[in-house]
């Protein structure tokens, strides 16, 4: 399969096409599966090396995490492989990965990062 097809009101992403990109931070690689057309809300897979971390951010909508191998960690707890989290609008808090991490991230707004003037 290509990288996408569409058909009719679907398409279809063969997401193993797709490159990882490098982020703001070190570590952190995205492959965006969705974004819609104002750039506001997006769908992605995130990859995290072992010990990477962002850094302090505040969600400006709700952010939903699935996690589909390793941990996600903050200041609340750990979010652990098969598990899920969603962020509160307006929640703040910085994140690690100790053993690395890959999950399916789907934000409503992008984060507003509050350390090193870096957005995402």
């Amino acid at each position: 399969m290509e990288e996408s097809k569409q058909v009719r009101g679907s398409e279809y992403l063969d997401v193993s096409m797709l490159p990882w990109e490098p982020t703001s931070f070190p570590g952190v690689k995205v492959k965006t599966l969705w974004r819609d057309s104002s750039g506001e809300a997006y769908t992605a897979l995130f990859r995290m090396e072992p010990g990477a971390r962002l850094p302090t951010h505040r969600h400006t909508a709700v952010e939903q995490t699935f996690v589909l191998e390793g941990s996600l960690v903050d200041e609340e707890g750990v979010c652990s492989a098969g598990n899920f989290v969603w962020r509160r609008p307006g929640s703040a808090h910085t994140a690690h990965s100790p053993e690395g991490c890959l999950t399916l991230a789907i934000f409503q707004k992008a984060n507003q990062f509050l350390e090193d003037g870096n957005e995402e």
